[in-house]
């Protein structure tokens, strides 16, 4: 008779953990959201926003392990307020965007921090994938969530920057992201 309680106990123990583990799940509002990127070309700062990408985030901070962050960036909308800039990293030199439209990171862990939430995740960008650890904070909302972050990445790791562009004496090699995701609920 005992077994029998025991084993009715770690289902219901199981069942619970379960529903537990459940990461809530969430689209990135295209409009209210902001995907850039600080670069330095001869000195100073430039900025690029990518105008489109597509987020699904799966998050609860009690849930860690079933917690996943994945984005698709389209690299043609890349977008640096200077013409001439815009046209040499859509060329085949930086993004060559004809080859490699596109951009993907997917999280493969993601860890409490004593400041929010630090996730390791691995970034495929001009035909290269390489791991990107990402630093973010997730705000829970009663119409969605808020997901604010931050990366640092070497450009020249994923062969952006040939020609005259692999030099980094004119660009340099470190480039910052960063990104507000508001997030809806999928239904």
């Amino acid at each position: 008779m005992r077994g029998k309680s025991s084993t009715a106990l770690i289902g219901v123990l199981l069942v619970a953990a379960s529903a537990q583990a459940t990461a809530a799940s969430y689209g990135a509002d295209p409009q209210s959201s902001k995907l850039e990127f600080v670069g330095v070309q001869a000195g100073a700062d430039f900025t690029g926003v990518f105008h489109k990408f597509v987020a699904a985030v799966d998050f609860a901070p009690d849930a860690l392990p079933a917690s996943h962050i994945d984005v698709q960036i389209d690299m043609n909308s890349v977008d640096s307020q200077d013409k001439d800039r815009d046209k040499t990293i859509h060329g085949s030199d930086v993004f060559d965007v004809a080859h490699f439209p596109t951009a993907h990171y997917v999280t493969k862990s993601i860890t409490k921090t004593a400041s929010g939430y630090s996730a390791v995740g691995s970034l495929t960008m001009h035909g290269v994938t390489k791991d990107v650890s990402i630093d973010f904070q997730f705000a829970a909302a009663a119409t969605g969530a808020k997901l604010d972050g931050t990366a640092k990445l070497k450009r020249l790791d994923f062969g952006v920057g040939q020609g005259d562009w692999k030099s980094t004496e004119w660009v340099a090699d470190l480039v910052k992201v960063s990104f507000s995701l508001v997030l809806k609920p999928k239904s």
